[in-house]
Formats: C-alpha cells, structure tokens, sequence
C-alpha cells in the first residue's frame, strides 16, 4: 500500500526496520527490495517533494535520494541509508570543532549546498540537525523538503551552522553571528554569507571556490576506502562508498561530471541574465519613461523573490537607494555626448538623452554595489540552464529579443510617451545646451 504504513510495516515495496528520529516528518530505517538499507523519511499530507529533481543531486557531502511517492497519501522520500551522527550530537560531546576540521566542514557544506541549487531546489533547514558526520565529513540529509525559502537563505543558514560548529552554541537568526569563534581565513567567508543583504550573499558555488582555496589538510580515514575529507583540494573529492556494489570509480567519475555540469550550468545561466539585461536597457532607450518605469518595478520584483524575510518594503528600499546612483548617470551621459560633440560632430538631442537613460537603467540592473537583481536572474535561469533543450530554446528567444531591442535602440526615435510635454522640455534643454557648448 504505497505511501501508507500497514501492519504488515511496508510502505511501498519497503520493509520498515527501526525509528531513526522525528523532524520534518517520522524517519524510518527500512530495506529496499533488494536488501539495500535505505532512510525513508514520512513527510506531512500534502507536501509535494520533486523527486525526480532530488535523484539529481550528485555530492560526495548530500545524501542521495533513490526512490519516494509525492502522490501517496502519506508523501515520503526514501535515500541511503548514512551510518553518521548529527553533528549537533558530535558538537554537544566533543565540543566546538578545531580549525581544521572547521575548514572541512565548511567546505562540504558549501559543495553540499552547490550541488543542491544546482539542481533547481533548495535545502530550507540546513543545520546542525540536517548534517551527519561521517568519518569528519558532512552529509547532508533532508534536502528540498520545505517551500517559502530561497538560495540565500541556505547561504545564511551555511554562515549560522559554521559558526555554531566553531562557538559549539547556536547562533541567533537574525542577530549577528559570534565570528570570534571562527579562524582567521574562515571569518571574511562567513561574514559575507551571513550579509543582511541577502543579494549581497556569495551564491554557493562561489563558497565552494573559495573554500576550496581554505588550508584543508586530510582526515584521517576511520574506514576502510576514501571519504570525501580527504580529497586534496581544488581537486574534486572522491564520492562516498555507496552502499550498494557499484564501482567507486564510478562514484567519483559521476561527482566529477556534477562539478563540471554546475560549471556550465552557472555559465549559461550568467549569460542568459545579460541577455535579459541588454534587453532592458534597450527598452529604456527606446522609451525612456515607459522602461524606466518597467525596470523600476522589474528590479524590485527580483528582489522581492531573493528575500523570504524583508519583504515588499525592503525591495522597494533597496530599489530607491539606487535612484540617486542611476539619477547620476542618466544625467552624465548626455552631458559627456554633449561634451563630444563640441570636439566635432552633431549628436541629437534626444537620442543623447535616452542614452542618458539607458545608461540609469543599466545602473538599476547592475552595476557595481547593486548586485542582488542580476544574481536573483541568474539563479532563475539555473535550472534551465541545466538542460540542453531548454538552454537552446531560452537562448533563441532572449538572443533574437536583445538583437531586436539593441537595432530599435541605435535606430528609432525616442519616444518619451506618455510625457509629451517633458520630452519637448528635454529635447530644448539638450539643445540650448549643444550650442552653448559649441560656442566655446
């Protein structure tokens, strides 16, 4: 009886064995079919994992997901088995962690939580509960279960765990975070994971960079075969023994093949944001008011979709901060053509200031300091980028839009509808201006 526990303790084609705790739902040790002893966890009626999603995430440091039933009535998600301790269990009887092992633990987080957003979901309850610790390296469990939460969230969460890891307390969310406890190199990290500012957070993949370039000695191996602490760094770890008989190597080649695809992956998606952002200055060219407007409301939009916390109030904020920034560019731009044009040559009056306003709306997109809407992008089209048919068909339509905005842009007239009257006064101004310029 799929998704349900009968008396016979099945669920699905599992034997049920023994409880192995409670959190986000029951957890039960079970064995497969074929023997293979496997975690299946019991979530909640109603919740929706995306299974298929979660088979996806290939790390050394994340559990992997081998089966579940979304549609059963009593929803569960079944994994390896990990013969591990939460590390809030190892930090509570071996106390705060040395730096080495710190560093360790930093770093398998980090490529815990890249391969996860990788793959289009985010963890939600990363912490000392949903990491066990095996042989010194983390493994992390109970990935993509909760909705309402954002990539940056997991980044503040990594921030909060190391932190707890280092002090052996629990850091307080959303106070500031206890970052004498940390080592010297480990602090910058930590304190920019844990920013405020969830757009001024590094992503994971750029955590896992820079915590691969973290003085990270081996571990010592308490088993027999390699464990993912004692890789050499920036070399890939080599994968967990799986428990079921499978060649190690293939392990390490399929971990290899993640990191590789990420890469690409986040390449893509980096590319597929600039598309969106060519596209909106040209509009803003086009029509200054009109596209100015759209940005405006487009950029603040982002923000509010990287932030579960702050909200509609924040993002507008936020958005507000970087008019007088943008203002000041919008304003040297025509100034600077204007400038040019009394060397030699004429430019006209409204096209030198819709380039004005391009240039205020390339500041509200990106710029250096405003950050957060270009990177809420590019984790939007991450998951995409993850799949060839849908990168070509995502790349088709936004490179033949920003070919189309960027023609429209260097040929059409601008147009400042529905302020008529401002366009009049503008054009006037930029001409009083020129030839005043060219008097000199």
């Amino acid at each position: 009886m799929s998704g349900e526990t009968s008396h016979h303790e099945h669920i699905g084609p599992y034997r049920l064995l023994s409880r192995l705790g409670a959190g986000n739902g029951a957890v039960r040790r079970a064995a497969g079919p074929d023997g293979r002893d496997v975690a299946i966890r019991l979530l909640p009626p109603g919740a929706a994992p995306d299974i298929a999603r979660m088979r996806e995430v290939l790390s050394p440091y994340v559990v992997d997901v081998l089966d579940g039933d979304a549609a059963a009535p009593t929803p569960y998600v079944v994994s390896r088995f990990v013969p591990g301790r939460p590390l809030g269990e190892t930090v509570a009887e071996q106390g705060p962690m040395p730096g080495d092992a710190l560093r360790r633990l930093a770093f398998g987080l980090a490529r815990a939580l890249a391969a996860i957003h990788g793959a289009g979901l985010v963890h939600g309850e990363l912490g000392p509960g949903t990491i066990l610790v095996v042989d010194g390296a983390p493994v992390v469990i109970d990935f993509g279960l909760t909705a309402g939460v954002t990539a940056a969230d997991d980044v503040r969460a990594w921030a909060a765990t190391v932190t707890y890891a280092a002090a052996g307390a629990h850091a307080a969310d959303p106070g500031p975070l206890p970052l004498d406890a940390l080592p010297a190199d480990l602090r910058p990290l930590v304190e920019a994971a844990a920013a405020l500012d969830a757009g001024a957070r590094p992503d994971a993949a750029e955590l896992a960079e820079a915590t691969s370039r973290l003085d990270l000695p081996s571990a010592p191996a308490t088993r027999s075969g390699p464990t993912p602490a004692a890789a050499a760094v920036p070399a890939p770890p080599p994968a967990r023994a799986p428990a079921a008989a499978s060649p190690e190597a293939a392990g390490t080649a399929q971990t290899a093949a993640g990191a590789h695809g990420l890469a690409v992956a986040r390449g893509w998606a980096r590319l597929l944001a600039a598309m969106v952002v060519v596209i909106a200055v040209a509009v803003v060219v086009i029509a200054p008011i009109a596209g100015l407007v759209l940005s405006l409301g487009a950029v603040t939009l982002l923000r509010v979709a990287g932030t579960t916390a702050r909200g509609w109030a924040w993002a507008f904020g936020r958005t507000l901060l970087t008019v007088p920034y943008a203002a000041a560019f919008t304003v040297a731009v025509p100034l600077g053509l204007v400038a040019v044009s009394s060397v030699g040559g004429e430019i006209d009056s409204l096209s030198a200031a819709a380039f004005g306003a391009g240039a205020g709306a390339a500041v509200l997109w990106t710029a250096p300091g405003v950050s957060g809407p270009r990177r809420q992008l590019e984790r939007m089209f991450l998951s995409a980028a993850r799949r060839p048919r849908h990168i070509a068909a995502a790349g088709a339509v936004l490179g033949g839009l920003a070919l189309v905005a960027v023609v429209g842009a260097l040929t059409l007239t601008p147009s400042f509808s529905p302020m008529y009257g401002l366009q009049s006064s503008v054009e006037g101004t930029m001409d009083r201006l020129q030839t005043a310029v060219n008097r000199f």
